[in-house]
């Protein structure tokens, strides 16, 4: 295929480079790659080939492209969406600016691929990295018995706040260990050795952005009534998202019949030994594909309840990989225009 990479220089489009580099039946004949004026004209080496980064700009520079990895922002991709699609070429874009756009889709393969096949606009949407690892899990359980509500708690890595935000907290570190005031720029405060209950903005509600995606994502990706309340926290951990999840289905449901599900799921690793002290942890998770769950138990305070941990990879799973899996989907499907 003929692909272009728009933000190659951030966080999520260098990992866009890594996760096709280790894909080698991802078949690229050409590779265009763009950034901002700042970024244009570096150069870049991808499978033993050097590029030049150009400047993203309108005109013709999609054409012939077949796919396009959008990770430059939401107004870029507002912007950018008409001359990267006109075309034909299918853009799958990582920022929240078409997320809630009915003529979209929002897509994780694990739960809801065939809705890639339905994009009147050529645009297919990238959730929030916290949502596609919470409905990869949750639709393992969805299958067993439908889920009414759920109750989530997030502990999200610098990584979400891109290259900018793991840079601040590994220099927090350094500066506090070398006793010196510790630098606050891409954070409302000091990440290191601190948490932070506040990921964007808040609401109206007081519920911040990043927990309003969880409820509605989720409930678009999985064409479900489901209830979604999240309280969404900042740790100091590089990356890869941790979540405790609390689960309310239709059915009671016997903890091996739900084990054994994880077990078999694509998508999923289950490490829940607790008698050995086996659970996912961001320590051993990041840069790993898939999303890792453990501590699964019944919930004590719901006689229909199940509430487990979840760990994945932010920048992989939660952002790069599940795009190129996307891709991948459509072009199993022999859905992409070449």
């Amino acid at each position: 295929m003929n692909v272009a990479i728009v933000g190659v220089s951030g966080a999520v489009g260098q990992e866009f480079l890594r996760v096709l580099s280790e894909r080698p039946s991802f078949k690229i004949e050409r590779l265009e790659l763009f950034a901002s004026a700042r970024s244009a004209g570096s150069k870049i080496t991808f499978r033993g080939k050097e590029y030049t980064v150009r400047e993203l700009r309108h005109g013709d520079d999609f054409r012939d492209i077949d796919v396009a990895f959008v990770s430059a922002g939401g107004s870029v991709s507002l912007e950018y969406a008409e001359t990267i699609t006109k075309h034909g070429a299918v853009m799958i874009d990582n920022s929240s600016a078409f997320r809630g756009y009915s003529d979209v889709p929002l897509v994780v393969p694990e739960v809801n691929a065939a809705d890639a096949l339905v994009r009147p606009r050529g645009i297919i949407a990238n959730p929030n990295c916290t949502t596609i690892q919470m409905v990869v899990a949750l639709n393992v359980i969805e299958r067993l018995s439908h889920i009414k509500r759920v109750h989530v708690a997030t502990y999200q890595a610098a990584s979400g706040a891109g290259a900018k935000g793991m840079a601040e907290l590994d220099r927090q570190i350094k500066e506090i260990a070398a006793g010196e005031e510790p630098t606050v720029s891409k954070f409302a405060y000091q990440l290191a050795y601190n948490l932070i209950p506040q990921i964007d903005v808040f609401g109206d509600d007081d519920y911040t952005k990043e927990e309003l995606k969880m409820y509605n994502e989720t409930r678009k990706i999985m064409h479900s009534d489901v209830a979604v309340s999240a309280t969404c926290v900042r740790v100091p951990v590089t990356r890869a998202h941790s979540e405790a999840i609390w689960v309310e289905t239709e059915e009671s449901l016997e903890l091996d019949v739900v084990r054994q599900a994880f077990r078999d799921a694509h998508g999923v690793v289950l490490m829940d030994e607790p008698s050995e002290q086996t659970y996912p942890m961001p320590l051993f998770v990041a840069e790993k594909d898939p999303v890792y769950v453990g501590r699964l138990r019944k919930d004590l305070a719901n006689p229909k309840g199940i509430t487990f941990w979840c760990v994945a990879d932010q920048i992989k799973k939660g952002a790069a990989l599940n795009a190129v899996q996307i891709a991948e989907w459509l072009v199993a499907e022999g859905n992409i225009k070449r």
